[in-house]
């Protein structure tokens, strides 16, 4: 079986009835736990970001409370695990300044947490990454919005 492409997908969408439409949602979201969190975003949360990105960092703030800092290897499967949460909100919302809010705030607590930062390991390369991201997100923002950011991105680097 072929898989169609996207404009196609939704030309054809556009044509079908609208009950026929909620019946392939809702078949969606039964397949994969990711499609039914992205359709509850879309109708939850999307009109309300600033909601939206307390509850991630809600959930960060959980999952960075589950760190165990007693042995390398056991931190970064966690701090790799968080790292996969937060870009699904990312992905989930699409927009510039929730994906700097989230990254920002990603790397403070990662900063906070007291790991080993240091240049060369896998924790440290991750750290710089995620803050190169920040630093790329950051430049394309509008200007005034880049200075907005300035400070905080500063704290963490």
């Amino acid at each position: 079986m072929k898989t169609e492409s996207i404009s196609t997908l939704k030309k054809e969408l556009l044509h079908l009835p609208p009950d026929l439409l909620v019946q392939f949602c809702i078949r969606l979201a039964k397949y994969k736990v990711e499609n039914k969190e992205l359709l509850s975003y879309l109708i939850y949360h999307s009109n309300n970001q600033s909601l939206f990105i307390d509850e991630a960092k809600k959930e960060i703030d959980e999952q960075f409370g589950n760190l165990n800092k007693s042995r390398t290897f056991l931190a970064k499967k966690t701090v790799r695990k968080v790292l996969r949460t937060t870009q699904k909100y990312i992905k989930f919302s699409g927009e510039k300044t929730t994906e700097l809010e989230l990254l920002i705030y990603f790397c403070r607590k990662m900063k906070i947490a007291g790991l080993p930062l240091r240049y060369g390991s896998v924790l440290g390369n991750l750290y710089m990454r995620q803050t190169e991201r920040i630093r790329k997100v950051q430049s394309m923002l509008h200007e005034d919005l880049q200075m907005d950011y300035e400070d905080e991105i500063a704290k963490i680097s």
